[in-house]
């Protein structure tokens, strides 16, 4: 398996994988990632098979602290030289989980930003998932103010 950058050639793949992770509310659409594409294709980590992306990590980079609804929706939000890599999802098809592959992209997306000088990395999550992102090294912020997709989410942060 290896790991690369994402082109719009990778659009249709991305939708699917998303639509496979996420409830519909949740989601990415092909819209959102047509956007995210032409704006900033290097802040997508994907992880191929054989040709086929079976996991992926993506998002924008921000001098806040935090992750707001606004920014999944509106790429030209996009700080190339901001402060923070934010991660706004972590993909991976269900027949490839428990294989430690999102790890492996989220550990290759932090090593991009160390590199690129950035002070951390910042995502959401959901209670379950908590434990899980802790290990990694990140630390719950708390509650966060994102309402995406009707549900609670906790902010979380990896500081270099």
């Amino acid at each position: 398996m290896k790991i690369r950058t994402a082109g719009m050639a990778d659009l249709k793949a991305l939708t699917t994988v998303e639509a496979a992770c996420f409830p519909p509310a949740e989601a990415a659409g092909e819209a959102d990632f047509a956007a995210r594409l032409r704006v900033y294709p290097n802040h997508f980590w994907l992880l191929e098979e054989d040709g086929k992306v079976v996991s992926f990590v993506n998002g924008m980079v921000t001098d806040e602290p935090s992750i707001r609804d606004e920014m999944y929706a509106d790429a030209s939000l996009h700080q190339e030289n901001g402060a923070w890599q934010a991660i706004f999802g972590v993909n991976t098809l269900p027949e490839y989980r428990r294989r430690g592959l999102a790890a492996k992209l989220l550990t290759a997306a932090a090593d991009d930003a160390r590199a690129a000088g950035r002070l951390g990395c910042i995502l959401t999550c959901k209670d379950k998932l908590i434990s899980w992102y802790e290990k990694l090294g990140y630390r719950n912020q708390g509650v966060s103010q994102s309402i995406h997709g009707g549900v609670v989410w906790y902010d979380m942060v990896l500081e270099f």
